[in-house]
């Protein structure tokens, strides 16, 4: 038995698409209730993060299948999510429950005021004994609606609440080194490091069908949880109830042994950079080896249009390869006639709030 599993009392859960309506579209209510009485059970806190409002939405349009077209999908989201929503709240209920619906964007992961807020509202709704049922805000997205996003953002609002556990439900029951319906392919019963996962091919992100997501995205999605010092379970979503009880079923992703700082973990996986620092071959022995703040003297050029307070990547400059994030301290504009000079020639040309770090070491966090 998963000791850690079994114990854990607030837990994320991610279920997909295929787990949850037919292969023409429209929900499969057996399985969301096989899934609900899954979660209901234990009195332990629970968050879901759902797909299937697009899915859920093909049927009652008239959709054969998933369309490509951005405002489709849209509209298929709009249709969908009212339905998964009111199943769900069908499905609670008969355990005494109540759901509340968040949708969530990108921005609501990216920017630290928004994020704060979703963990505000997270939080409160479960002190008050509600069931969270997320999802990503489809019908709003500026940007295409992208493979797996979900399975990340699963992720985030774990780190987001301090969980005590993820579970990824999919149709495929464990990670297994290759395609399962080949022979010689075995299961994968724990991943406790990057060497477990050697030869383990996981193949394309995206599959035919309602969903988006794959295996690729649940195991990166594995790897940002367990970071954040949270372990993760991968099974399939008729598993659940096994799973959760703590069964070997599945694979176990082991967490990392400390959970980081809440701000730097944000910082590494929840933010978008919105420039680029190329540094020289001295920056970056000082930021990645000795753990030092970035000044203007290491920087050889700049990259984009950000402001000072926003997060921004640190480049090799010889290898093109991003070797940390952080947040900088001055505007965009601000940066090319500081470059190459030192923090004392700065203040005396400028004056002393020019003798301020480019990147404080304490907004710093390695990629």
């Amino acid at each position: 038995m998963r000791d850690e599993v079994s114990h854990a009392r607030l837990v994320v859960v991610k279920v997909g698409s295929s787990s949850l309506t037919t292969a023409g579209g429209g929900l499969a209510e057996g399985r969301v209730d096989g899934l609900v009485d899954a979660l209901a059970a234990g009195g332990r806190e629970v968050v879901l993060v759902s797909s299937g409002a697009i899915a859920a939405g093909l049927a009652p349009l008239g959709l054969r299948r998933r369309p490509r077209d951005l405002a489709t999908q849209q509209a298929a989201a709009s249709v969908g999510q009212g339905l998964l929503i009111g199943r769900y709240a069908q499905a609670f209920a008969r355990h005494g429950r109540t759901v509340g619906q968040v949708l969530l964007t990108v921005d609501d992961v990216t920017r630290r005021s928004h994020y704060r807020n979703a963990y505000r509202t997270l939080r409160r709704l479960l002190d008050l004994g509600t069931v969270p049922i997320v999802n990503e805000n489809d019908t709003v997205a500026t940007d295409e609606i992208r493979f797996g996003d979900n399975d990340r953002l699963a992720a985030l609002v774990a780190a987001l609440i301090n969980a005590d556990l993820l579970l990824l439900l999919s149709d495929v029951d464990a990670l297994y080194t290759g395609d399962p319906a080949r022979p010689g392919t075995r299961k994968v019963s724990e991943v406790r490091g990057e060497e477990d996962l050697a030869g383990v091919v996981i193949g394309r992100a995206g599959r035919a069908g309602v969903g988006t997501g794959g295996m690729v995205t649940k195991v990166e999605a594995a790897r940002i949880a367990t970071g954040a010092g949270i372990p993760v379970v991968l099974t399939a979503a008729p598993l659940a109830a096994a799973a959760l009880a703590g069964e070997p079923v599945g694979t176990l992703f082991h967490r990392a042994r400390e959970r980081p700082a809440a701000r730097l973990f944000w910082l590494a996986h929840a933010t978008a950079p919105r420039g680029r620092l190329h540094l020289d071959p001295g920056a970056v022995r000082a930021i990645v080896d000795r753990r030092k703040s970035l000044l203007p003297a290491g920087i050889t050029a700049v990259d984009g249009a950000f402001t000072a307070g926003d997060p921004v990547d640190l480049v090799d400059a010889a290898s093109g390869a991003s070797v940390a994030r952080g947040l900088v301290n001055y505007d965009a504009v601000e940066l090319p006639g500081l470059l190459g000079r030192s923090t004392g020639e700065l203040a005396a040309a400028l004056g002393p709030a020019y003798e301020r770090e480019v990147v404080h070491r304490d907004d710093l966090v390695l990629l």
